[in-house]
């Protein structure tokens, strides 16, 4: 017994050592694992610690503004308080608190808070009684069938739909008003500044957020603008629109405009001159360098770039004419409806173009329609149908018919044709506006607006002669050529004019022979009242056809509104093509021009001792089917008159050219108004009584220095 408890008591004891030992070993260890963390790789954790990442936010500027030939400022900025947030990587329960904070300092109507935004949080705001809407018995039924996350997406769906309207009640207008603060924060990308706030912020809330910027993680004040447009409707179709920081950029040009360094929720330009000189108008963004830590609070900002707003567009426009333009338009388009049978009339165009140049002066255009809010009737912007909308102009393209003819040897300057109506097998007699004209040369022809001249030329053109009830042959090319020849004039092709969604007219389809007649007094293809101008301005400059445009020049931006900077481009005239011709061929048209407006269709409008500026052109008037706005209610078409006139003046120096087309000007005899020519002679007058205005204004202004 007593051998047996000695060898216990030193039994135990070994065993003590033991773990001793053990323990002495691990501890040696863990201080030489710390040793290692410390010396050996304590600076790369340390670095690792304190690692910081460069973020680079863009901020949009200003875009660029848009002023007359004249520097009247037609498109500006207006600036406007903004309040911002960028998320740089907060997640929602950070947000809510922020946008919590923010709601204590600013006030925010919640137009855009949903049922749905309102349901998520309620849940969040109540998640006891949100875990309650599907009971432990539900769930553990749908765990059985479900997927762990199909059972969340089915428990969540039914929890919102199991929400009342009493519940929803609960919410006050501030959880609303925070709810909309939240909703604006999740609206924008991270790292990419959201507008939270920008209509109506007072300086009051402006300063009580820039004061607690340090408390708003995300939060930044600073101007945003609107587009100010200084003379209201006008051109307002033709300036374009801009999306708003809501809108951002279209989703059919998201790959587009990311590729070029743009926000998706930058504003651009949707639509004509804002959309064509987007590049242009945008500007450089200014840039700033955010440093932030593995938390990812800001440790510095460092400004890289403060960028520059966008350059300035100068337009060829004339806005003082176009104003007076428009106005002439209005007048007598009010004036025309009094008449009888004029019920389709509801628009008229005016086109004015330096034809030396190709830049448009005016490019007026009014439509008279329905208000579908007040139920008024209004007289709207539509100078946007000046190259969008196009029509059968009638006996104004005749000067290139007469050119065309010369072009492809049918008939010469010394050609004659009896007017007298002409019988061709199986189709009804075509003539002139009267039975006879008389013997008749180009000249003549053009003085008298003669349909069966440009007929026999037509006929000619096409391989064939005119015999008496006799069917008509012509060559397989007959309607290529012809068409071919127009738009060597701009007739039937585009202008080139700077700007989206020119139209190019529509083509008759038939190839019938009788067709080529009708292309020939412009009653088969249509034509737009900017092609009609451009085509007039090619006889006016002797056979240039030069591109229309619509910007002058862009120019640099500086910090003094009032002011244009210095030339960063000037566009220049480019000629599209010159007319092959042979001398006394155009001179013949345009003496032609000169006789329609001294004797001949356009006498009545002006033969006037007042004119002093010499002008020329050429009348149209085509029979035609409506097509506007009220053609639903018609099995059929109706037939209407469309009315046009082309000219420019001085005859001898031309400087300015103008189209004026009258679409459904009537669709019965209606005492044959001449709208077209009223029309064309006020805006003539307009253009040499500003000139001369501004040369007096300018003798005077010598003077007094």
């Amino acid at each position: 017994m007593h051998r047996d408890k000695k060898k216990k008591k030193t039994h135990v004891p070994f065993r003590v050592n033991i773990i001793f030992f053990a323990v002495f070993l691990m501890f040696s260890l863990l201080v030489l694992r710390l040793g290692i963390v410390q010396i050996v790789h304590g600076e790369d954790y340390k670095r690792e610690i304190e690692k910081t990442e460069d973020i680079i936010i863009s901020h949009s500027v200003p875009r660029g503004r848009m002023f007359d030939r004249n520097a009247e400022i037609i498109v500006d900025n207006t600036p406007k308080n903004a309040i911002t947030y960028t998320n740089y990587g907060a997640d929602q329960k950070e947000m809510l608190e922020v946008a919590e904070k923010l709601a204590q300092l600013i006030e925010l109507t919640p137009n855009k808070v949903q049922e749905r935004d309102m349901k998520d949080y309620w849940i969040r705001e109540n998640p006891d009684r949100a875990k309650e809407k599907v009971p432990k018995e539900e769930r553990d039924k749908l765990d059985k069938k479900l997927e762990k996350k199909e059972l969340d997406k089915e428990v969540y769906k039914l929890t919102l739909e199991r929400i009342t309207e009493t519940e929803l009640q609960e919410l006050t207008a501030q959880d609303l008003e925070i709810l909309a603060i939240y909703i604006a924060f999740n609206s924008g990308y991270a790292l990419t500044p959201q507008i939270v706030k920008n209509e109506g912020v007072t300086d009051e809330e402006f300063a009580a957020v820039s004061e607690n910027l340090q408390y708003l993680p995300g939060v930044d004040t600073t101007t945003d603008w609107d587009r100010k447009y200084a003379f209201g409707n006008t051109l307002q179709t033709i300036l374009g629109n801009v999306t708003d920081t809501n809108e951002g950029i279209p989703k059919e040009k998201l790959d587009y405009y990311l590729a070029r360094d743009y926000n998706r929720n930058d504003r651009v330009g949707t639509s004509y001159l804002e959309a064509q000189y987007e590049d242009v108008l945008h500007g450089q963004k200014a840039k700033e360098k955010n440093v932030t830590d593995k938390a990812g609070n800001i440790v510095s900002t460092e400004v890289l770039s403060e960028g520059q707003r966008g350059k300035d567009l100068v337009l060829t426009i004339d806005m003082e004419l176009q104003i007076a333009v428009e106005e002439i338009i209005e007048k007598h388009l009010l004036d025309a409806k009094k008449i009888p049978n004029t019920g389709f009339l509801d628009r008229a165009f005016a086109v004015l173009m330096d034809p030396r140049t190709g830049e448009v002066l005016t490019m007026a255009g009014k439509q008279y329609a329905r208000n579908e809010k007040t139920g008024q009737m209004e007289m709207r912007d539509f100078a946007a149908g000046t190259i969008n909308t196009s029509y059968n102009v009638g006996s104004s393209v005749k000067g290139a018919t007469i050119l065309t003819g010369f072009q492809t040897g049918a008939i010469t300057p010394n050609t004659y044709f009896v007017d007298r109506p002409l019988k061709i097998r199986g189709t009804d007699l075509k003539g002139s506006y009267s039975n006879s004209l008389g013997t008749l040369n180009p000249v003549s022809a053009l003085r008298l607006s003669s349909n069966v001249y440009m007929f026999e030329t037509a006929i000619r053109i096409g391989g064939d002669r005119y015999e008496y009830d006799q069917p008509l042959n012509f060559k397989p090319d007959a309607f290529e050529n012809f068409r071919d020849s127009f738009s060597q004039f701009g007739l039937g092709t585009r202008t080139g004019i700077d700007l989206p969604n020119e139209q190019i007219g529509f083509k008759g389809q038939s190839t019938l022979p009788g067709f080529l007649l009708d292309l020939s007094i412009g009653q088969y293809d249509t034509y737009t009242p900017m092609q009609l101008a451009q085509y007039v301005s090619t006889i006016a400059n002797g056979g240039n056809r030069i591109q229309a445009h619509l910007i002058k020049e862009i120019r640099e931006p500086i910090m003094e509104n009032e002011k244009l900077g210095p030339v960063f481009e000037e566009i220049q005239p480019e000629i599209l093509n010159r007319l092959d011709l042979e001398p006394g061929w155009m001179e013949t048209v345009q003496k032609g021009f000169r006789e329609v407006v001294t004797s001949g269709t356009a006498r009545s409008a002006f033969t006037n001792m007042t004119i002093d500026y010499k002008p020329a052109g050429k009348t149209g008037t085509a029979q035609a089917f409506y097509d506007g706005p009220e053609r639903k209610n018609y099995d059929a078409p109706p037939s209407v008159i469309n009315l046009s006139f082309v000219g420019y003046a001085p005859y001898n120096n031309p400087e300015v050219a103008i189209a004026v087309i009258v679409p459904y000007a009537y669709s019965k005899s209606s005492g044959y108004p001449s709208t077209n020519l009223k029309i064309s002679r006020d805006s003539l007058d307009a253009y040499f009584d500003l000139k001369k205005k501004r040369e007096e204004g300018k003798l005077t202004e010598i003077n007094s220095n």
